[in-house]
């Protein structure tokens, strides 16, 4: 029987999710997916994977999954998928790839955003997409720090329980602090900051545990030392701040089709 392979573009909200990955007993991106496409098909006989993990309450401007199945889908599906998902789920597109192509092993580029802000605290509505600080932060001193991680290190520091044989040497693109233009709301602060980030491969925690780092250096408790020497990867003791996860925004994915 043919089978058919298709690459899926969607956004998503994630505060209410427990990431992306289907988990027992909490509500996760792919749970919801799944839950659709089977009301969709009738069936469940099908497979979904997709790009990256993502925490619990992080967000997607955009993800992408693959969808293994043996039903050819017509111009339909694509608008009862979005007829039927939730409102914080949006389907953007969908392609059809062969069995050649993998969603995990093809070459991809992913850039992450994270918001924050700092000083008076922010309206409650702003939770979902930004973290606060209600310290003072030296933004100046975080920009220095952003870009000491631009270019390949080892982040053994920067990775929380790694799988044995893990490979800590990464490359990190771009990595900059700016004043965040992307994202506006009426409800948040007047001015807000953002971590722009993008390499080919992130370790589990790697861009929030960066993002504690670059808020430990505002706050004045690190130095731009601390952050070079943690670079090293001569010591095996992992960082202990990790930055909150509802400011990380999964921004792209391109694929090297």
């Amino acid at each position: 029987m043919q089978k058919y392979y298709y690459l899926i573009h969607i956004q998503f909200l994630g505060f209410r999710y427990h990431g992306w990955l289907k988990q027992p007993k909490v509500k996760t991106v792919q749970s919801m997916i799944e839950k659709t496409i089977t009301f969709i098909l009738g069936n469940g006989d099908f497979k979904t994977m997709g790009c990256s993990r993502t925490d619990s309450k992080v967000s997607a401007n955009q993800f992408a999954f693959e969808l293994f199945t043996k039903t050819e889908m017509d111009d339909n599906f694509f608008e009862e998928l979005n007829h039927n998902l939730p409102g914080d789920i949006k389907a953007l597109k969908i392609e059809e790839v062969d069995k050649k192509f993998s969603i995990i092993n093809n070459p991809k580029v992913k850039e992450y955003l994270y918001l924050f802000s700092f000083g008076e605290k922010a309206h409650p509505f702003s939770a979902p997409l930004m973290h606060v600080c209600q310290d003072s932060l030296n933004i100046e001193a975080m920009k220095d720090g952003a870009n000491l991680y631009k270019g390949i290190h080892s982040f053994k520091k920067y990775c929380t329980k790694p799988k044995p044989g893990t490979n800590f040497v990464r490359e990190i693109l771009e990595c900059e602090i700016i004043q965040n233009d992307i994202f506006k709301a009426n409800f948040f602060p007047e001015t807000s900051f953002l971590l722009r980030i993008h390499g080919k491969g992130f370790l589990r925690y790697q861009v929030r545990l960066i993002m504690g780092q670059l808020l430990s250096l505002g706050r004045g408790e690190i130095n731009l030392n601390d952050i070079k020497k943690s670079l090293i990867g001569d010591d095996e003791e992992p960082l202990r701040y990790i930055a909150p996860s509802s400011g990380l925004i999964l921004n792209k994915v391109k694929f090297d089709i």
